[in-house]
């Protein structure tokens, strides 16, 4: 077995992804503090053709050099918009018939393992706070929350974890 080179990968280029089908799910960032965990959520969007990202409240915006040093370019292909409350955005989104969910440990919550998902649904996805995670009054807001399972003895994962688990599940779901 060998490594592949980058030339060897078949990646399309930013005007590509621009003009290429997306996956139907747009990503909230609420009131994330750590640039790192903002560029790894451009860069994990840019993996799955996520459609938009959001990001609100406290959270940073490109330019920055903190974000593009994990982003690592994907600033440039995945569409982004600053909005500065997610309830607000949330309550737009709905209106809009987006399917909204919070990626949060809550009361009747779903676990992502058992989520079931409508291909011809789109959906917003929202990660919040790295300490308070995602406000309640949002939470109150969202059509469901969507738990990680976890069986260690931490409370939650980062973030940018949470963040790669959550579009993957979602991103194979929606493509069978």
């Amino acid at each position: 077995m060998r490594k592949l080179r980058n030339n060897e990968l078949g990646r399309i280029s930013v005007d590509e992804f621009k003009e290429a089908e997306k996956t139907p799910i747009i990503v909230v960032l609420d009131n994330i503090r750590s640039l790192n965990n903002v560029g790894s959520v451009f860069r994990t969007s840019d993996a799955f053709l996520i459609e938009k990202i959001y990001l609100c409240g406290i959270t940073a915006t490109p330019p920055n050099k903190e974000i593009h040093k994990t982003a690592l370019g994907a600033t440039e292909s995945v569409a982004w918009e600053y909005v500065e409350d997610t309830l607000t955005l949330v309550e737009k989104l709905k209106d809009e018939g987006v399917k909204v969910f919070a990626i949060e440990q809550a009361d009747n919550s779903t676990k992502l393992n058992q989520l079931t998902v409508a291909k011809e649904e789109k959906y917003a996805i929202v990660f919040g706070n790295e300490v308070k995670g995602v406000q309640q009054e949002v939470v109150s807001a969202s059509h469901n929350c969507i738990e990680i399972p976890q069986l260690g003895t931490k409370h939650s994962l980062n973030i940018s974890v949470s963040c790669g688990v959550v579009l993957w599940d979602l991103f194979v779901k929606l493509k069978k």
